[in-house]
């Protein structure tokens, strides 16, 4: 029914089918009628790899979206399942826009067939997830080709987990500045990069666009936060709104960094996410002042992880009083507070509802004040739409 309906399908997601892993894998052929298919972890065989190829040679190709996630793509005895699939992506009649390969484990031949067949078809290409691939240098370099090609239009690049070197870096980097005004998403967690600084040349160049960047648990030393930092005040044109540097072990003199981009005239910044950064007493400080005098483009805040001392608390309460603050999201969990750190917390946010819609205070012991929440969401200003308590 779904391949022969006239009617094309918006979505084929098989995790929302009630049938066995063999019914689901039944339903794949449909993914020749459908814009989005989202096959992950469905032990995709070499004859299910032909029929998305042949998806994406049809003609129309109605395929936008496809995330092949968890899915063994590696070279096998019988041939590759990815020269099967990249047939498929370099049809001129493919018009894929969204490439999910999160944990395929890519090989070098599998990234090969992969960047010939997005270098002979770039240019619908929206959104490349490769994270969890050992790529090795090799694999990167090969990508590079691709991202250096004047007809790529890649908006959002995920290389999370991917082991990347130093010297892949600053392959990449290179890539990325020789054509660098399309990319707006760039996600590099996980990965133990030495040297920063390279990628900061790339934030550096006037033509960057880089909205959303992703650093968490990349083991950033000083230097490597001075280097981000300098970079980002030094384009005036910065567009960043979303930057995650969670999981590392930001020093006092780091959040003093940060501290300096924040009050910056040109930060635009929407999230920041500092979870699980061993803030101090002193980081607290540094962090709320600047947001104090810069505040009106905040909208999340993710400390969760933070031992937060009293004095800390207050000065972050004195943030959120503030008539020009518009935080929308806030979480602080595991962050030890205090009953009258508590106390104080709600009485900030009773003094400026309105604009807060999530907030997390899970893993605080602080039950006995249960009474001053819900004085908090008995306010007729309140408009908390999520609570993790």
């Amino acid at each position: 029914m779904l391949q022969m309906s006239e009617e094309v399908l918006d979505e084929l997601d098989l995790q929302k089918y009630n049938t066995s892993d063999d019914g689901r894998q039944r339903l794949i052929p449909a993914v020749r009628n459908c814009r989005k298919a989202l096959l992950s972890g469905c032990r995709l065989s070499e004859t299910h790899c032909e029929v998305v190829a042949s998806a994406l040679k049809s003609n129309p190709s109605h395929l936008r979206e496809l995330d092949l996630s968890g899915n063994l793509l590696k070279d096998g005895l019988t041939g590759s399942r990815f020269e099967l699939l990249s047939a498929g992506l370099e049809s001129p009649n493919c018009r894929l826009e969204t490439l999910r390969l999160w944990l395929c484990r890519l090989s070098e031949t599998s990234c090969a067939s992969l960047v010939s067949a997005l270098k002979s078809n770039p240019s619908h290409l929206r959104h490349l997830d490769v994270r969890g691939n050992d790529l090795k240098v090799s694999g990167l370099k090969l990508l590079c080709d691709f991202l250096e090609s004047p007809d790529c239009r890649l908006e959002t690049l995920r290389l999370s987990s991917c082991r990347l070197s130093e010297t892949s870096c600053a392959s990449l980097v290179s890539a990325l500045k020789s054509n660098p005004s399309h990319l707006r998403e760039l996600y590099l967690g996980g990965n133990d990069m030495c040297d920063v600084k390279q990628l900061c040349d790339f934030l550096e160049s006037p033509h960057c666009r880089l909205e959303s960047l992703e650093l968490s648990g990349c083991s950033l030393s000083e230097i490597s936060c001075a280097s981000l930092v300098s970079a980002l005040k030094s384009n005036p044109s910065s567009h960043l709104r979303y930057l995650d540097l969670r999981g590392n072990n930001l020093k006092d003199s780091d959040m003093k960094q940060l501290s300096d981009l924040k009050e910056s005239p040109h930060c635009r910044l929407e999230t920041l996410r500092l979870t699980d950064c061993s803030l101090s007493e002193i980081s607290c400080a540094s962090l709320v002042s600047p947001l104090k005098s810069n505040l009106s483009h905040l909208r999340e805040l993710y400390l969760s992880g933070g031992k937060f001392q009293e004095s800390d608390v207050k000065l972050l309460c004195d943030f959120l009083e503030s008539p020009d603050c518009r935080l929308e999201t806030l979480r602080l969990r595991s962050c030890r507070l205090s009953e009258i750190s508590f106390a104080s917390l709600v009485s900030a946010l009773k003094s400026n509802p309105s604009h807060l819609r999530h907030l997390d205070l899970s893993h605080n012991n602080v039950c006995d004040v249960m009474k001053q929440l819900c004085d908090f969401l008995e306010s007729p200003h309140c408009r908390l739409e999520y609570l993790s308590f």
